[in-house]
């Protein structure tokens, strides 16, 4: 049962994974789809061309360019003039001079590289939220295309300045020192944007003395390109590519960086929301607070959905002390979101106080919780409370740090809380008692009520358990002896189980003096345990029902499919049969074959698989089987009684129910093998020493279309062939790729199965040496060295 659990887990975490991918697959479409319908807005807007038409320009466009549609989107989106035509290809040779912007798609040095490399970009493209993140998508891709170490994003001010919107690559004290920049001259990234030039920085002495660089000391970028990223007729952001190593940049490194500066002029363009807005100059103030703050802080913007709802937060800003799952700390946490950098938050009472936070502008504190520290290499276990409280429209976030000592009153309380108890005193000299709140809770009274004394406690039981509850008391205050009573007590929500604890401390005569300990409320448990009592009985019964399913199914399974004990000679073919059952589950597949001769002395051979298990599967393995056999023996094609079963399937009382077939007619006289699949695995050939799996005709699995085309191929065998037909269970394995099962089937046959004497059963140890998963079913043909038909065995085998 653990390893059926352990499957079912491994199967369901399959699912949940398959699940995510398809999500990220139809979000990552979703955000294409929008880039698109925003590039088609704007050549409707330029053009007043109809939205079928807008797509196929941009379609054209990305032609003509040898780009993909979506990198001929984000440089619509950057407002380039209208489209030249111009050839592809042109007859010039390349040039080895830097080529002008825009040429990037024609010959350059590098040109089907750089496309490539575009492409990649422009996908990655779609999940940039913000500047700072476009920084670090293009350091991702800059690293290892041009030696890339940093990459920079300042946009131009009003007032002529400059402000860095984005950065990858270079730490938060130099962003700091560096994030405003005034209108001088001598500043590379200010000229390339006065000029619309790029700036090529590749002699470090020179630069040095002509431009005012970034960095302390300057030295460390040996290299740096600044490039304008054009916006229509201007350019009011330039990106910046510092490179540790020196040397010029390369033709087709110029040429990369151009047509990158180019695409994130359309990303630029198409962020959702202005980065000149006010929450993004609260967001860059507060950032800048953030940088001298100690402690761990930071500043998220609630996302929301079209109805209103808060589905996620960004993070605006960060202090250097803060830190996520992930290892990031301080600005590499800015533009991520917290379901991403905290994903443990989602649906926990934190996330409903961050909620609340938001909505009602009252400030929220969680519960405490211990984070082990290193500090000073050695691991350290705090105390840690979580508070938010709003600013503007976003939340402030802040992790407060508490002295073990201060937290021992409210973790006692945590404590009883969380195990549903309450402690108790009853100081039997001055008669005082002492109870917990959560003691109150527990017994169902009121914090004003008095205590109730200790020789009372046995009236709040129900009639049947006062006895044994009031005997334990009278034990432990004659004779000093500890108890644990379990007792039952009416409520208006209905009987409560509950639990008491207790002892005595003794003078030295013997004479108890005071009695302490706890009552708790084990209702649940006890809920819990009557449940998995039911449930054991439960599952039992089920196991029973199943198990005599699975012999009844085995038993029909053996009389429709009755196995030979030996070797068979059919149409001068040697033929050996192995059907090995699942070794796991209690039911019993839909594997089969067939191997019989027909009236015109031809051999017809079948091997199918019925998805499913269980009397279902044999009754339809059963219906298909023996169909099969009709068919073909009173004259029907191949792909004919394809057709036909596939039918069968569809009108059957499951019309959900699918099978796979393999169907092969063998020709003894011309030796020649014709055969048609079914959505089946390949059939393997061995000749000569080598294996290889035979290409498949067409054809769909049974049951999973009402028009499906079947088409057949023809196999001239050869003295000494060896065909092996199987069923799926042969190759599959949890976990694999099916392309890696038939490589292990085709390395098994080479060790076992070459020869007259390659043995079947060493094959199926071979393949199967783990649990079986599945049914197996295999049929191995092989043509004798000398093809005459042995007499003996002309009537065939029919399992």
């Amino acid at each position: 049962m653990d390893r059926d659990t352990n499957a079912e887990l491994a199967a369901l975490a399959k699912v949940v994974a398959r699940q995510r991918a398809e999500m990220e697959r139809l979000r990552d479409l979703a955000a294409t789809s929008a880039v698109l319908e925003r590039a088609k807005g704007v050549l409707m807007a330029v053009t007043g061309c109809t939205p079928d038409a807008a797509h196929e320009e941009l379609l054209q466009r990305a032609k003509d360019g040898n780009r993909t549609l979506l990198e001929q989107c984000w440089l619509t989106l950057g407002a380039l003039p209208p489209r030249e035509h111009h050839p592809a290809v042109p007859a010039a040779p390349p040039s080895t001079a830097p080529a002008p912007a825009g040429s990037w798609a024609g010959v350059p040095v590098g040109a089907l590289d750089i496309a490539d490399v575009l492409g990649h970009i422009g996908r990655d493209l779609v999940r940039v939220g913000s500047p700072h993140e476009l920084a670090g998508c293009l350091l991702d891709h800059l690293a290892p295309e041009v030696d890339a170490d940093a990459v920079m994003l300042y946009e131009r001010l009003p007032e002529g300045g400059l402000s860095l919107i984005g950065h990858a690559g270079i730490d938060p004290t130099l962003a700091a020192q560096w994030r405003h920049v005034p209108p001088v001259n001598g500043v590379p990234a200010l000229d390339a944007l006065r000029s619309g030039e790029p700036r090529w920085l590749e002699n470090a002495a020179a630069d040095r003395a002509r431009y005012l660089l970034i960095g302390t000391p300057p030295e460390r970028w040996l290299t740096r390109a600044w490039l304008p990223v054009p916006t229509g007729d201007t350019a009011s952001v330039a990106l910046g590519v510092l490179r540790r190593r020196g040397g010029p940049f390369e033709v087709r490194d110029r040429e990369l960086l151009r047509a990158v500066a180019r695409l994130c002029s359309g990303r630029l363009r198409a962020f959702d929301s202005p980065r000149n807005d006010a929450a993004g100059n609260v967001s860059q103030t507060v950032q800048a607070v953030f940088d001298a703050l100690p402690g761990a802080v930071i500043l998220l913007a609630p996302l929301r959905s079209a109805a209103g709802d808060v589905e996620d937060y960004r993070i605006e800003a960060a202090t250097p002390g803060a830190i996520d799952v992930f290892g990031r700390t301080g600005r590499d946490m800015v533009g991520k979101h917290v379901l991403e950098s905290y994903p443990s938050v989602a649906g926990e009472p934190l996330w409903q106080g961050y909620l609340q936070a938001l909505e009602t502008g009252h400030p929220f504190e969680g519960e405490p919780f211990a984070y082990q520290d290193v500090v000073g290499e050695v691991p350290v276990t705090a105390t840690y409370t979580v508070r938010a409280a709003r600013l503007g429209e976003g939340l402030v976030v802040t992790w407060l740090r508490h002295d073990p000592a201060e937290r021992q009153e409210q973790r006692l309380s945590d404590v009883q809380r969380l195990g549903n108890l309450g402690w108790a005193n009853w100081n039997l000299i001055t008669q005082e008692i002492s109870w917990a709140a959560q003691t109150y809770a527990v017994l169902g009274r009121q914090l004003g009520q008095r205590p109730v004394p200790l020789e009372r406690l046995p009236d709040l039981a129900l009639a049947e358990d006062k006895g044994p509850f009031a005997h334990a008391i009278t034990e432990l205050l004659s004779r000093g002896r500890a108890f644990d009573v379990p007792f039952r007590m009416e409520t208006p929500s209905g009987v409560r189980h509950l639990r008491m604890v207790a002892e005595a401390v003794m003078e030295p005569d013997g004479t108890p003096v005071e009695v302490h300990g706890f009552v708790q409320d084990i209702s649940a448990q006890r809920s819990a345990e009557l449940a998995l009592v039911e449930s054991e009985r439960a599952m039992l019964l089920q196991r029973g029902i199943l198990q005599a399913e699975r012999a009844l199914a085995a038993r029909l399974q053996h009389a429709l499919l009755p196995l030979p004990d030996k070797p068979k000679q059919l149409a001068g073919l040697r033929i050996e049969v192995a059907y090995l059952p699942s070794q796991t589950g209690i039911h019993v597949g839909g594997d089969w074959f067939s191997a019989i001769e027909l009236p015109d002395s031809d051999a017809l051979f079948v091997v199918g698989d019925v998805a499913g298990h269980g009397i279902g599967a044999v009754a339809t393995m059963a219906q298909l089987r023996f169909t099969a056999k009709g068919m073909v023996s009173t004259g029907s094609s191949l792909t004919g009684a394809l057709t036909r079963l596939n039918q069968l399937l569809l009108h059957s009382r499951d019309s959900q129910t699918t099978a796979t077939m393999v169907l092969a007619r063998y020709n003894p006289d011309r030796r020649v093998l014709a055969w048609a699949q079914a959505g089946h695995p390949p059939p393997l050939l061995v000749r000569g020493g080598e294996v290889r799996f035979l290409d498949r005709p067409g054809g769909m699995l049974l049951g999973a279309t009402a028009a499906p085309v079947y088409e057949s191929l023809e196999l001239r065998l050869a003295p000494g062939d060896r065909l092996l037909l199987y069923t799926d269970g042969l190759v599959e394995r949890p976990g694999e790729g099916i392309d890696a099962g038939f490589a292990r089937l085709g390395e098994a046959v080479r060790a076992h199965g070459c020869g007259e004497s390659g043995s079947l059963d060493a094959l199926l140890a071979t393949m199967l040496a783990d649990e079986r998963r599945d049914d197996v079913c295999v049929l191995d043909i092989r043509v004798p060295l000398e093809n005459v038909q042995d007499a003996e065995g002309a009537a065939g085998t029919d399992a």
